[in-house]
């Protein structure tokens, strides 16, 4: 995403603002003046897209010799049905067809508008384009910004996302490790503990979305705070990884540590559980109420680390929590004891779904993480639970 706001509420303004900032066009964006009339052509620039990293098209802007946008930005005539003509081409031209988001931003007079169009980096691909059934991805080079993939190298495009999948798999692995290396250099271990551990990462990293140096600033950015806890406190020294950065915490003997990679990882693990009196016993206890803070933190941040990165793709979430077997889970006055060894979610995800539906994410994976460990939450009071985090949580 290269806008600071949810996709479905962009306005003209907020087209004029992002064109005043001159990005050019690249691997990710593309500027037309007008909806062109070569359909299939068309069709080949979102195709391209969606088979590459996915990207942004914006209809209504000129670009100059360096492809960056040209002054005056006063969009197109508007057309009630433009929507409908994008939807058709696609339809028509390309074969999976591709999932696109359209903004028609319309100015105060309704007589101008913007055509922002948002292709997510596809599951699909190959997405082949017109009759002659070609691919492309797009290079983000000025004089060639689409590629033709031959037919004898669809595999090639087949395999470039196994690759990608190797390479998400190396960098959740990585990051999952550098929690207990850290423990080993405080003469600690995380063995027999119960570790929590939330990640998101893109479904199909390809290359680092910003440089590592760049990295503290946007983890500063990305940090959420509440009341009741922090994400990635700035108060705490950055731990330089490999093509990344950790912020550790360690207040009041609780260990935490996040982790934010420049391919678009979010990573937070830390150990949970405490010791309780629970009907006059002690035992170790995992609180439903600190899983929906944690989650809550946790969604919030990669949502700004996200945005800060223009990264609208799909992405894979999961949570993860181990050593969970006899544990006395607590909800309220509701208590159990854990039968399963560990908890395993995951989720397929997109930066618009954390944007537009956040809530609804945070109460369907708190009711399945609390059925999992044996307990069947009242949903009404887990939503408002979480409606009060929200409002607390910046």
């Amino acid at each position: 995403m290269f806008f600071n706001k949810p996709f479905n509420q962009l306005t003209f303004d907020d087209v004029v603002a992002f064109c005043r900032r001159e990005l050019p066009e690249g691997k990710q964006l593309d500027y037309k003046y007008m909806l062109p009339k070569n359909h299939e052509k068309f069709a080949k620039t979102i195709a391209s897209f969606a088979n590459a990293m996915g990207g942004t098209i914006i209809v209504g802007v000129q670009d100059d010799k360096n492809d960056k946008p040209c002054p005056p930005f006063t969009g197109i005539a508007y057309h009630e049905k433009v929507r409908n003509s994008i939807e058709d081409i696609i339809q028509v031209y390309i074969d999976p067809i591709v999932f696109v988001d359209i903004n028609v931003c319309v100015n105060a007079r309704g007589d101008r508008m913007f055509i922002v169009i948002n292709i997510p980096q596809s599951n699909l691909t190959p997405h082949l384009v017109g009759k002659s059934k070609r691919a492309y991805i797009r290079t983000g080079q000025s004089s060639r910004p689409e590629a033709i993939v031959h037919p004898e190298k669809l595999p090639w495009l087949l395999d470039h996302r196994r690759k990608s999948e190797r390479l998400r798999h190396i960098l959740y692995d990585k990051a999952e490790s550098h929690f207990d290396n850290y423990l080993k250099t405080m003469n600690l271990s995380a063995a027999g503990q119960t570790v929590s551990v939330l990640s998101i990462v893109p479904l199909y990293p390809e290359e680092p979305l910003t440089g590592y140096k760049q990295l503290p600033d946007i983890i500063r950015h990305s940090s959420t705070r509440a009341p009741w806890g922090i994400m990635a406190d700035p108060t705490f020294p950055l731990q330089p990884v490999q093509d990344g950065a950790a912020v550790i915490s360690n207040k009041r003997g609780l260990y935490r540590m996040s982790e934010f990679n420049s391919y678009g990882l979010v990573m937070s693990k830390q150990i949970i559980t405490q010791e309780e009196i629970v009907n006059g016993h002690t035992a170790k206890t995992i609180h439903i109420e600190k899983l929906a803070q944690n989650l809550t933190l946790f969604l919030l941040s990669a949502r700004k680390f996200l945005n800060r990165l223009s990264f609208g793709g799909p992405l894979y979430f999961r949570f993860k929590i181990n050593n969970t077997r006899a544990l006395r889970a607590l909800f309220g006055k509701q208590q159990a004891t854990v039968l399963e060894d560990y908890l395993r979610m995951d989720r397929n995800l997109s930066l618009a779904d954390l944007e537009t539906r956040l809530p609804e994410i945070l109460e369907n994976i708190l009711h399945e993480a609390a059925w999992s460990l044996g307990l069947q939450a009242d949903e009404a009071a887990l939503k408002t639970l979480l409606a009060k985090y929200l409002e607390e949580a910046h």
